[in-house]
């Protein structure tokens, strides 16, 4: 692993202290190009305006006469964090403004991803005058055209990358369908969503259908926070908007009770709520409903209106994660098994196969494997009929999207259908071609990137003084949002090993040492002891145990070359 040290602006940095900024926060923020004028536009009045998102005040206008006519409006979400909060936007927003509405999420077993024509089918039997899609839809061909021919308007708000060909949708709102100039592309789903809420509020207040101050969707901004975090989008300034404003929120109490219920059975404290608790624990319940049975659960957990009932839904997606937890683990040791006698290094990609594999857990394990062996992974599993699903996982600096598109430009039989982003993507592929597959996979990976874009980096933000690591400095940098696009502090330092032990087998338990001054640190998924002087990258924690809260350091990597 190559460690490199992230560079920063010192005018930028100046600048910032000049604003009264502590000087750790100063540097970490011009390291990440931020500027004294971004720093200054985190609230809402600076949020990029939804007139400039192409088709959303036409939208806008669309939902206002469905909500005018008292049209029957059916949302088809997706069966992620993501779709489940974009889903739970959609029904508490239009709610808000009058709509009748209700929602549909096609389970990802008996029907797959996306408005196909067999979910339109189902959606038919509620006669839904329009549909609405919520991170899905862009890719819809067949399900738009058997949705028109029923005779249902058909609206997509999505983010995903189209494809050269996009459905015939009445409307259609994404900042990455040809044409757009949004000025940000990294909406998520939920965040597409919210932007046609604003939009469609504006409308409904110029037609005199709604008071100036009646509908305050500033109340929805835990849900687009969760999703836009879970979803992994890049948090670009505007994400980092949504999600200041929704962490807000949450520590003030006034987060929905599904949510509060889900960080409760996690063991996190809502007061002190961090980006990172909304992406490592409450995401992975809310997404073990849609990978394991049903999202309707979790779209259900982020619609109740009582702390009692979204408790019964929450204990629901915590059993279901601790089962996603189990077949994980089981799964990852099959693969890592078999990679540990047919891994080549000279190879860009990793393809796995198990048919008993579950099909809602291989993102996960694709995702494991490539933060193993840092290489592009697409994970396969069995989907019945002769027909095998991947989900896949890259690395920076490979488009995956793109690089399927290129798999199908040479072999057009091989993948079935595919869809994504640049760092995710899903594909159907038939079981006897998987060789082919993992062979043609691996060598338009070779045509694309340089060996160089194999060897992992580990980008640091330095050393940091021993008068900047305490629990103040810890508190202060986890109220801040980090995440996908916007890294969390790393730190890289010598020390000196005191006392280390190893804990369940699988994490090590350290006492450090640095200039005299010692520090409680632990190494998650590390089991090896450590030399007695070592280089360690690490971020600054808050360990919270019988009610006390100290620092202590989390190491991410030990360099003992």
């Amino acid at each position: 692993m190559k460690i490199q040290q992230r560079p920063y602006s010192a005018t930028s940095f100046q600048a910032l202290q000049a604003q009264g900024l502590p000087e750790i926060l100063a540097r970490l923020l011009a390291a990440r190009q931020v500027s004294v004028d971004d720093w200054g536009l985190q609230e809402m009045p600076h949020l990029l305006k939804p007139q400039a998102l192409t088709g959303c005040s036409e939208m806008a206008r669309l939902l206002a006469d469905a909500i005018q006519q008292h049209k029957k409006l059916l949302v088809i979400g997706d069966y992620d964090a993501d779709g489940a909060t974009a889903t739970s936007v959609a029904m508490r927003g239009l709610s808000m403004m009058g709509a009748q509405v209700d929602f549909l999420v096609p389970n990802r077993f008996e029907y797959g991803y996306g408005l196909t024509p067999e979910i339109v089918a189902l959606a038919a039997q509620q006669q839904p005058d329009v549909i609405v899609t919520v991170d899905n839809g862009i890719a819809s061909i067949d399900g738009v055209s058997a949705a028109k021919a029923l005779g249902m308007q058909v609206l997509i708000t999505d983010h995903h990358l189209p494809a050269e060909q996009t459905p015939a949708a009445d409307c259609i709102v994404n900042p990455n369908q040809h044409g757009c100039d949004f000025p940000s592309k990294h909406l998520a789903g939920v965040g597409v969503m919210f932007y046609v809420l604003i939009a469609l509020r504006a409308e409904l207040k110029q037609r005199g259908l709604l008071a100036e101050d009646a509908v305050h969707l500033g109340s929805l901004l835990d849900l687009v926070a969760l999703g836009t975090v879970a979803d992994l989008v890049k948090l670009d300034a505007n994400n980092r908007i949504l999600v200041r404003q929704g962490l807000k929120r949450i520590r003030q109490g006034q987060a929905c009770p599904g949510i509060l219920a889900i960080l409760k059975l996690a063991g996190r404290n809502a007061v002190q709520v961090t980006a990172q608790d909304l992406g490592f624990y409450v995401g992975p319940r809310l997404n073990a409903a849609g990978r394991l049975d049903d999202m309707t659960i979790g779209i259900r957990c982020l619609l109740a209106t009582t702390p009692q009932e979204a408790m019964v839904y929450a204990q629901q997606l915590h059993v279901l994660n601790a089962e996603r937890k189990q077949i994980e683990a089981e799964m990852q040791w099959d693969a890592m098994a078999d990679l540990a006698q047919d891994f080549q290094a000279s190879q860009y990609t990793i393809s796995v196969f198990q048919p008993d594999w579950h099909q809602g857990v291989i993102g996960i394990l694709a995702s494991r494997i490539k933060e193993r062996f840092h290489r592009p992974v697409i994970a396969f599993a069995d989907a019945g009929d002769g027909m095998i699903k991947g989900s896949g996982r890259s690395i920076a600096g490979l488009h995956l999207r793109d690089a399927l598109d290129l798999v199908t430009k040479l072999q057009p039989d091989l993948i079935l259908k595919f869809g994504g982003h640049a760092m995710a993507a899903g594909l159907s592929i038939r079981a006897h071609d998987f060789a082919r597959f993992q062979q043609t996979f691996e060598q338009v990976v070779q045509q694309l990137i340089d060996a160089e874009v194999l060897q992992q980096v580990l980008e640091t933000d330095g050393a940091l003084p021993v008068q900047e690591m305490t629990l103040h400095n810890a508190e202060m940098l986890g109220h801040q949002v980090w995440g996908q696009g916007f890294p969390p502090p790393v730190f890289y330092d010598d020390f000196e090993v005191i006392q280390q032990r190893i804990l369940g087998e699988k994490h090590l338990k350290l006492r450090l040492q640095k200039q005299g001054a010692q520090f409680e640190a632990i190494y998650f998924q590390h089991a090896m002891l450590l030399p007695e002087k070592v280089t360690l990258a690490y971020a600054l924690q808050i360990n919270e145990f019988n009610g006390a809260r100290n620092l202590q350091l989390q190491v991410v990597h030990a360099d003992i070359s």
